[in-house]
Formats: structure tokens, sequence, C-alpha cells
């Protein structure tokens, strides 16, 4: 199975900038959908930023315009750079590997958003 660990979180003020790594066991971008979830405290897991295998993005409302999400197939590794974060981006994000064999979820990385 797949292993994916996120690193980068961190405490940031309102209007900074984050860059989270998701770094994947091996080689899988080829045949795996990656994704960014979020949680925070009382609420549901939600998607914030997928990849898909052929290389398609897609990102929740509430992140477009300050959220990208990459891959570098070299290093095995999936970006989010967060931009212009806010309070409300306050949460654990996960990274999600989907894939024909096997569905992985990392440890969960934790971004705290002061105002």
């Amino acid at each position: 199975q797949v292993q994916v660990v996120e690193s980068g979180g961190g405490l940031v003020q309102a209007g900074g900038s984050l860059r989270l790594s998701c770094a994947a066991s091996r080689s899988i971008f080829s045949l795996y959908n990656m994704g960014w979830y979020r949680q925070a405290p009382g609420k549901q897991r939600e998607l914030v930023a997928k990849i898909t295998s052929g290389g398609t993005t897609s990102y929740a409302d509430s992140v477009k315009g300050r959220f990208t999400i990459s891959r570098d197939s070299a290093k095995n590794t999936v970006y989010l750079q967060m931009n212009s974060l806010k309070p409300e981006d306050t949460a654990v994000y996960y990274c999600n590997a989907y894939g024909p064999y096997d569905d992985s979820w990392g440890q969960g990385t934790q971004v705290t958003v002061s105002s």
C-alpha cells in the first residue's frame, strides 16, 4: 500500500503563506489522484484541492485564487501552496492518494492562522 506523509504546517498570521508537502512512498502520480483535505474542530473533513492522474486540478470555492496544488513527479511529492491565509483556514490538513489499488491517508499536519 502506498504511504503518504505530510509536512509544512505551522502557525501563521492572517494574510501569510504556507506550503504543505505530501511525499508518497513510491511513484504513483500516473495512476493516482492526489487530494488535500482539511478538518477543522467540530466540522467534517472537506476536500480543499485535487489533482488527477492526468494533471487536472480543482479547488473548493473557499480557496480558489488563494491555494494552488501541484506535483513533482521526480520527487513523488504533491504540494499545496496556500496564500492570503485566513483564520477560517485553520484546520488539520490531510493528504490523500486515491488509485486503482488503495486509498491512503497521511497523519495530517496542523495549520493555524491567527487573526
